[in-house]
């Protein structure tokens, strides 16, 4: 489906039912008298993905590898992100990873768990945020 570093999601691990990207573009605004503002462009603005999924732990993938990707998120480090397809999306970071568990077994462990990772593009020369490509590895 989608590989972020070397943690790859897949149906054993962290299959997703949504992919949400979203783009922008900065402009600066200088008024000036009896016309409109004028606008430079300032370059590119924040570039964002959101994965959002369910989880059932005696089919996909479990808390496990949400946790993986929260060792990813708390290295500090950018990771490349690309497709099934092979498309390279870039240099990303992991901004948050939110977690709902809910039908619990009888011992407290979750059967159900939704989740949400929201990443931020980084500029692909950041090579210097490169993560540990060991760490992704499941």
């Amino acid at each position: 489906m989608l590989t972020l570093g070397n943690f790859i999601f897949e149906l054993r691990t962290t299959p997703f039912q949504q992919l949400r990207r979203s783009d922008s573009q900065r402009w600066g605004s200088q008024n000036r008298l009896g016309l409109r503002p004028a606008l430079q462009d300032l370059g590119p603005g924040d570039e964002t993905l959101s994965l959002s999924g369910v989880l059932h732990p005696e089919i996909t993938g479990g808390r496990v590898h949400l946790d993986k990707l929260r060792d990813m998120m708390h290295s500090g480090s950018a990771w490349v992100l690309i497709d099934g397809g092979g498309y390279v999306y870039g240099l990303w970071v992991i901004k948050n990873i939110d977690e709902t568990s809910t039908l619990f077994f009888e011992d407290g462990t979750a059967r159900r768990i939704e989740f949400s990772l929201n990443l931020t593009r980084v500029d692909d020369d950041r090579v210097d945020l490169l993560g540990d490509q060991e760490q992704g590895i499941q």
